[in-house]
């Protein structure tokens, strides 16, 4: 092959390759585009409909009336048989302290907080949320086994977040129902 020709073949080859190159570059933005739309419209929307399910509460009234006065706190069976865990987060602690549970029976959680975005884990469970003030946390879970489990506090809240934790204990169902019986809140201090 002449060099003239070899040279024409070389321009007609790069002509091709920076083509395909300038489409998949099109491409790509246009995905990246098409994703920051997606997020702005999405931000947007959530910001004008919130979710449809925002409960509220008054923080300077927490401990004064509604659901989450003191003597309401920890778990108990409601009159529907539902197993309620109402619990509330403040610097530097969780009132309860110490929470009981029945294994293996669906336990929902409420709870809510007075001062700052506090956030709760138990163990090795799913049981995980933020608790924001003036806004009821929710959600429901199920623990399978019997045991005793740590529940800190994993939303950084301040100087003396490091010693935010309570204790958790899951007991055998029966044994539950049976303090229950004798109880209106359930508590693993002795009592």
């Amino acid at each position: 092959m002449n060099e003239p020709a070899a040279h024409e073949l070389h321009h007609a080859s790069e002509a091709v390759a920076v083509a395909a190159e300038r489409r998949w570059a099109y491409i790509v933005v246009a995905i990246i585009v098409l994703l920051l739309a997606v997020m702005v419209f999405t931000g947007l929307h959530w910001a004008a409909m919130p979710p449809s399910r925002v409960e509220t509460v008054d923080v300077r009234t927490l401990h004064l009336k509604g659901e989450f006065v003191e003597s309401n706190l920890g778990t108990a069976v409601e009159k529907d048989g539902r197993v309620v865990v109402r619990v509330i987060g403040q610097q530097y602690s969780f009132a309860p302290q110490c929470i009981v549970v029945p294994a293996g029976v669906p336990v929902t959680f409420r709870g809510t907080s007075s001062d700052a975005i506090h956030g709760f884990v138990v163990g090795r469970t799913n049981a995980n949320t933020m608790l924001i003030p003036g806004f009821v946390s929710t959600f429901t879970t199920t623990f399978p086994k019997a045991g005793e489990q740590l529940m800190p506090c994993h939303e950084y809240c301040g100087t003396g977040h490091e010693a935010m934790w309570a204790r958790f204990q899951v007991i055998p169902s029966d044994e539950f129902y049976a303090r229950a019986k004798t109880a209106e809140r359930m508590s693993c201090v002795p009592g």
